[in-house]
């Protein structure tokens, strides 16, 4: 059983509601779970250090801002 995922968009603004940044992040739909198919099982995706050394590599070549890199 694949339990789904959605975006989760919010804008974040200063005290006088200017557009501070736009933030978003992926959640599960862990109501979707059954008990005894898949409520029990857990995933967490591992990155390999070759994978993020690219990464950083090709944002420096094309010579793209990193802000924040969550590993």
């Amino acid at each position: 059983m694949f339990v789904g995922c959605h975006w989760m968009y919010k804008i974040k603004t200063n005290y006088d509601v200017s557009i501070k940044r736009y933030k978003a992040k992926l959640v599960a739909k862990g109501y979707s779970q059954q008990y005894c198919m898949d409520y029990e099982e857990t995933f967490a995706p591992d990155v390999k250090m070759t994978t993020i050394h690219t990464l950083i590599v090709v944002a420096s070549v094309r010579q793209w801002y990193i802000s924040q890199l969550d590993v």
